[in-house]
């Protein structure tokens, strides 16, 4: 029996104003930029039919995108909470796909702007399989000190022993697809940030990021036992907010852009795919076609990166050793440089960098229960 698993990051899928803006410049969108407001009064105002505004367009694309995948479970990252999510799948999806996803699962995180991972799933696959749930485990409550994950690298970042790891969570969620066992693990991992300390972001942030990757091969490793987890069908899917490979953007668009792939001599996803624990299956794409999110500071730092990833076990990878993931990049706004042969027809009314369906690319793959 085949079913199909997505992840996508949904960029901000808030239910609520941010109205920081109006006193720290960071968080001010770009167009109140441009404007002179007189008093935070008016700029609540403004930042409200401004949010407002923006949103439908980029959740009509975001929804698209979802319905692109034509998964039966998908892993959602930046998600509010699960107001915010029955309202995006009733007000958006519904209307494309009709009656989904009406199992949604989300759990509040330990994010401090609040953005959660979460779950959404059919009642059935669309082969007609029912897909049952069991259980849900949230695994944000431990500490680098529970799972003797503390280092010196992270003390130098202020990181105390006490402090949880998951800076949102491992949601771990149980189903049965025609009655055949399944577990997921729908993560979000430190951002890279902005430089600081005389290091990229990436550098400065990696030492939690790998710890965040020991941890989640713990959870599975308790979970299973170390010897026979990868006998188990389980599968890790989400942001890792990092890579092991970059293409690297040079050129411009009036001489023509060139394209080289970098690989890195650090990633926290090392921990996980080094010694075969787990696999990634968008590596079974061409080298050059297995970005899920284009970065730039400017034309001096441009690249394509996978940032969004479908992690399976080796008992799960044997039984799929044809599966091959999608990307959908029709959701991307039309400054992202795209590798020549690559290009995709947008959705309506994308725009050069707003409106889009998300930053991120949804991952998506058919996989068999054997």
């Amino acid at each position: 029996m085949s079913f199909r698993i997505a992840t996508f990051n949904v960029e901000n899928l808030m239910n609520r104003f941010d109205f920081s803006g109006y006193r720290n410049q960071l968080n001010q969108d770009r167009t109140l930029a441009l404007f002179e407001i007189q008093s935070e009064a008016d700029y609540r105002l403004l930042e409200q039919a401004r949010t407002i505004a923006h949103a439908d367009d980029m959740r009509q694309m975001s929804a698209l995108a979802i319905a692109d995948t034509r998964a039966d479970i998908i892993c959602l990252q930046e998600v509010d909470n699960i107001g915010a999510l029955r309202a995006f799948e009733y007000g958006y999806l519904f209307k494309m796909i009709g009656q989904g996803y009406q199992q949604k699962y989300t759990t509040s995180g330990n994010d401090s702007r609040g953005i959660d991972v979460a779950v959404m799933m059919r009642a059935e696959t669309r082969d007609g399989q029912p897909i049952e749930f069991i259980r849900m485990t949230s695994h944000a409550h431990l500490t680098y000190e529970q799972l003797g994950l503390h280092t010196p690298e992270l003390a130098a970042l202020n990181e105390l022993p006490s402090e949880r790891i998951f800076r949102r969570d491992c949601l771990e969620i149980d189903v049965k697809i025609g009655g055949q066992p399944l577990t997921i693990y729908s993560v979000h991992l430190k951002s890279m940030g902005s430089p600081r300390n005389g290091m990229n972001g990436r550098d400065a942030t990696m030492p939690v990021r790998e710890a965040e990757a020991k941890a989640i091969r713990h959870i599975i490793e308790e979970r299973f036992g170390k010897d026979y987890a990868g006998a188990k069908r389980w599968v890790i899917c989400g942001d890792f907010n990092d890579y092991r490979q970059r293409i690297v953007i040079t050129g411009d668009s009036y001489d023509g852009y060139g394209f080289e792939a970098v690989d890195e001599a650090r990633s926290c996803l090392d921990l996980l795919l080094s010694d075969g624990f787990a696999i990634n299956a968008v590596e079974r794409r061409p080298e050059m076609d297995r970005w899920t999110l284009y970065h730039t500071r400017g034309p001096e730092e441009r690249h394509l990166c996978q940032l969004d990833y479908i992690l399976l076990s080796p008992a799960l990878a044997r039984g799929n050793a044809q599966a091959v993931p999608d990307i959908i990049r029709r959701g991307q706004p039309y400054r992202t440089v795209f590798p020549q042969g690559q290009e995709v027809e947008r959705y309506p009314r994308v725009g050069w960098d707003r409106p889009k369906a998300s930053d991120h690319c949804p991952v998506a793959i058919s996989l068999n229960l054997v």
